[in-house]
């Protein structure tokens, strides 16, 4: 079976090893990508490979 293209806030926290208040913080900050599907929430898997590598970059740039 092949991943999801869509992942709960839960589920994306979870991944993400962070908690769920952290994550719906970031959502809020516009930091990780989301959609609206009626009243849920769901965050695409390549949205958080994306804010990692945003991370990522940024920490780069900051040591250099």
């Amino acid at each position: 079976m092949s991943d999801p293209l869509l992942l709960t806030v839960e589920e994306s926290a979870k991944k993400a090893r962070i908690s769920r208040a952290k994550m719906f913080q970031l959502l809020k900050a516009g930091e990780i990508e989301s959609v609206k599907i009626g009243r849920s929430r769901r965050i695409p898997t390549e949205a958080l490979g994306a804010y990692v590598d945003r991370l990522r970059t940024e920490q780069r740039k900051a040591v250099a």
